[in-house]
């Protein structure tokens, strides 16, 4: 049996597109209930941390270093260093336990 892939792209853009277009539709007044404000609030910053995290231990040669540099760049930005300094020391602690350790 040939499957035919143009019907798997209609499928897939009509789905895509009825994810983007009923809230719209079915939600026409303000949302006024704060717990669900909230959540659609926070929904981008979890969507995002979920798609980088499992980057962040899959991107390394050694799940040592992943962790460490995962750690070492919580901890900095805890303290509030600014994203650069966090991307920037957390690689080149990845980089020296690549290097050197394992």
């Amino acid at each position: 049996m040939q499957r035919n892939i143009y019907i798997y792209i209609l499928i897939m853009a009509g789905v895509t597109y009825l994810i983007r277009v009923l809230p719209l539709t079915l939600i026409r007044q303000e949302i006024k209930n704060q717990f669900i404000r909230s959540f659609l609030y926070y929904v981008p910053y979890v969507t995002l941390s979920v798609m980088t995290f499992p980057a962040i231990l899959n991107a390394t040669n050694s799940p040592v270093s992943a962790w460490a540099g995962f750690l070492l760049a919580l901890i900095l930005a805890w303290c509030r260093q600014s994203l650069f300094q966090v991307a920037v020391v957390a690689c080149a602690l990845v980089f020296i336990i690549e290097c050197f350790v394992v």
